[in-house]
């Protein structure tokens, strides 16, 4: 399987995710085609998963955390996907 920096892309999803690692051109720019799409589709797994996780409605931390952390997801695979198709790399 490979990795990104001696980590897992689901590792590496969850850190995008809390906001410890930014996703942008430099850090894809060493990446191979493939390791590029595994980690876009990680980012979009995680996606699903954050957005199936149960929250009370009437709980405004939890909600805005939630949220943060499906911002970055998003932003991160709209970047990852801007950038291969600069590239031309085929995600799908």
């Amino acid at each position: 399987m490979a990795n990104i920096r001696g980590k897992s892309f689901k590792a590496i999803a969850f850190d995008v995710s809390e906001g410890y690692v930014a996703v942008n051109p430099l850090f894809l720019k060493p990446l191979e085609s493939d390791v590029i799409k595994g980690l876009y589709e990680e980012l979009l797994k995680m996606q699903s998963e954050i957005r199936g996780e149960p929250i009370k409605h009437g709980d405004i931390a939890s909600i805005r955390w939630r949220n943060m952390r499906l911002q970055r997801l998003y932003s991160a695979a709209m970047i990852i996907k801007n950038f291969a198709r600069e590239r031309r790399l085929g995600l799908s």
